[in-house]
């Protein structure tokens, strides 16, 4: 009678997850739909993608892609310039924030590419292959001197952390960090309450900090 109540209650889960995986998403809201240029870095030999977002629909989602490429000039470019930027051909960004994979044809720049980047590559496929963070900008916070960052672990001791882009002004901010760089975890200070200084030197050799983006522009009061 047990193993009876068990195979119903597997196969009743099993059922459950398969019409969970196979259900049918809503209809793609076509106000996302656009040109949604994205800025690349790089992180050993793999590149990843950040919506450059903006605070009006369709562009306001900060969005972080890892790429699968095995073009090596590519990564090449990524891993040499200050910053790469790529003008993608029109798609609905709802896509990517499902978490969906998907070839993007987009051309790539050096620099940014509204802003006098020079063209390198174009009508390039690039695969989008896994998210690694979204989030909508939608009743953000107050702009103010408390700055909150969201963590997006890799592998091992390698994470992202993403600004959360508040009100204006404010800005995006994206780096990444290594945290096993013989980080102390337990150390003395000269008083109970030290001055910031002398914290910030005890976690100078704590791990190595590679900056990925930094944005301000578009987050200003000029910003629309």
């Amino acid at each position: 009678m047990q193993k009876i109540i068990l195979f119903i209650v597997l196969n009743m889960f099993i059922t459950f997850s398969y019409s969970q995986e196979n259900a049918e998403l809503p209809p793609l809201d076509p106000a996302y739909e656009g040109v949604h240029g994205m800025a690349l870095f790089s992180h050993s030999s793999t590149i990843y993608a950040s919506h450059l977002p903006l605070y009006h629909k369709p562009h306001n989602v900060q969005l972080i892609y890892k790429l699968s490429i095995k073009d090596f000039a590519l990564l090449q470019m990524v891993r040499g310039a200050d910053l790469v930027t790529i003008k993608p051909k029109k798609f609905n960004l709802q896509r990517l924030m499902r978490g969906e994979k998907m070839i993007i044809t987009a051309d790539v720049y050096s620099g940014h590419f509204e802003r006098d980047g020079m063209l390198v590559y174009e009508n390039i496929e690039l695969d989008f292959s896994k998210q690694l963070y979204v989030r909508e900008m939608t009743d953000l916070a107050k702009s103010s001197k408390k700055q909150q960052y969201d963590m997006i672990e890799l592998r091992k001791s390698n994470r992202i952390y993403v600004h959360r882009i508040t009100e204006q002004p404010s800005f995006d901010h994206i780096l990444h960090i290594d945290l096993e760089a013989g980080c102390l975890t337990n150390f003395n200070t000269t008083v109970p309450v030290p001055k910031e200084p002398e914290l910030l030197y005890k976690f100078i050799n704590c791990g190595t900090i590679k900056p990925l983006y930094f944005e301000t522009e578009d987050f200003v009061k000029s910003a629309h």
